[in-house]
């Protein structure tokens, strides 16, 4: 389903959409083609994109081409996805430890675009952390890595 979302390929790209788009949502999932769970999330996304077409614009991230990103946002788990608003990283509280993305994928399409709502109302707000719409249950556990400890 991802052949229906813009890719980025290299570092260069990726800066360009999070500074050049405005007053959008810009979600960028960090993953690859071939992995079940990405092409799950892919699906949920590619159906979203164009009724949240005026919150926000999608992309697809592979993790082997941006490894400066993949680094940066210590994704060690795939899917991962990261909101940016105007430039600014967006964080959401989802009940976990980490703020900075959300990892896994969503159970439903209501459950995305819940969020990205979430994250727009909030950006348009001047809010640089939201706190998740979404369900407790239907958010994916998972124990945080530190590499290099």
């Amino acid at each position: 389903m991802s052949l229906f979302l813009p890719k980025l390929s290299c570092k260069k790209d990726i800066d360009e959409v999070i500074k050049g788009v405005a007053e959008k949502v810009v979600v960028l999932r960090f993953g690859r083609d071939e992995d079940s769970v990405c092409l799950q999330l892919d699906e949920i996304l590619s159906k979203t994109a164009h009724d949240l077409s005026n919150m926000a614009s999608i992309y697809i991230v592979d993790v082997d081409k941006a490894p400066i990103y993949t680094r940066y946002f210590d994704i060690s788990y795939i899917p991962s996805t990261v909101f940016f608003f105007n430039g600014q990283h967006m964080k959401v509280d989802y009940g976990s430890p980490d703020h900075t993305k959300f990892v896994g994928s969503f159970k439903t399409k209501q459950d995305f675009m819940d969020l990205i709502e979430v994250i727009y109302r909030g950006a348009m707000r001047g809010k640089m952390i939201v706190q998740s719409p979404i369900d407790p249950q239907n958010i994916p556990k998972y124990d945080l890595l530190y590499h290099g400890i």
